[in-house]
């Protein structure tokens, strides 16, 4: 006989779209509680908070929402206040907010970069510090990343803040992985590819502000740049490509023991080539973590709660 999954308190960041909404929904539907946090939930995503309470009554699931604001410190201590006043605890935090820009990079202002770092990365930070002291108290946790392929696959031009962005993140998820296991707490990094239909992400993307640049490329040599990269990428994707594809692995994820969940997971219909480099550099930073005598920190070990 099969043992059920053990029932996980789960917040997704960003769940008013996209990957995250799907993978809100796809957790509750699997049994977990979830907290889809988004930003206005009684503003601009008052009908999405909406939809979400009535899903969850609808189908006899666990789907509940969280005014979250990434960006915000204040928002965020709030929210994750919440999630523990009313579940006691937080057992898995998945980092899914983010933000895609669409331009030569050059036309990008310096506050527009930092903009989407902060929206992409230091969004992160900022939850983990605020759930961080109360999931090492737990004694065990599972913090997934959503990256993106772009941070070592093949990456085309004029997507370079978002690139950038997502490479740092993906880059700090590493670097808390073994900071975090001897906590109890595993980490995992979803990397989904790029998955040009059946979300907002290249719909939404954003646009520099500085248009003389933009211009200067746009109707220079760079001219056709955005439409062959753009058909390109859709001419990489499958037919039957599908970003629930997405949510579905990280359900797989989530249903996993702790100590036994992989590492990093590709979603990737298009075969960018991140699976390939990514592999290489996770495979370096293991023999290196043995070479110098912390290979523990590879793999959590579940802690006695405090």
């Amino acid at each position: 006989m099969t043992k059920e999954p053990e029932k996980q308190i789960v917040v997704v960041t960003g769940a008013s779209s996209g990957f995250g909404k799907m993978t809100a929904y796809a957790l509750a539907d699997a049994g977990h509680t979830v907290y889809a946090s988004m930003r206005g939930t009684e503003g601009h995503n008052a009908g999405t908070a909406k939809a979400a309470t009535d899903y969850a009554r609808k189908n006899d699931v666990d789907l509940r929402v969280a005014e979250i604001d990434v960006v915000a410190d204040a928002s965020v201590a709030a929210g994750i206040d919440q999630i523990f006043e009313e579940a006691g605890r937080l057992d898995v935090i998945v980092h899914n907010a983010g933000h895609m820009s669409f331009g030569p990079a050059e036309a990008f202002t310096p506050e527009q970069m930092a903009q989407l770092y902060d929206i992409n990365v230091l969004s992160t930070q900022r939850v983990m510090r605020a759930a961080l002291p109360r999931m090492r108290a737990q004694g065990q946790g599972l913090i997934v990343w959503v990256s993106s392929s772009s941070a070592r696959g093949g990456t085309p031009p004029f997507l370079s803040p978002y690139f950038a962005a997502k490479a740092g993140m993906d880059s700090l998820a590493v670097s808390y992985a073994s900071e975090l296991a001897r906590w109890g707490i595993e980490t995992s990094i979803m990397v989904p590819g790029a998955f040009t239909a059946g979300t907002n992400h290249f719909a939404q993307a954003g646009s520099p502000d500085d248009q003389v640049v933009a211009d200067a490329y746009l109707t220079g040599p760079y001219a056709d740049v955005p439409s062959k990269a753009l058909d390109g990428l859709r001419s990489l994707e499958p037919a039957d490509a599908d970003p629930s594809a997405v949510a579905r692995g990280i359900v797989d994820i989530v249903n996993v023991p702790l100590g036994k969940r992989p590492f990093r997971i590709h979603v990737d219909p298009s075969h960018d080539g991140s699976e390939v480099v990514s592999g290489v550099a996770d495979r370096v930073r293991a023999e290196m973590f043995r070479r110098i005598g912390l290979d523990d920190l590879l793999s959590p070990v579940r802690q006695a709660a405090n």
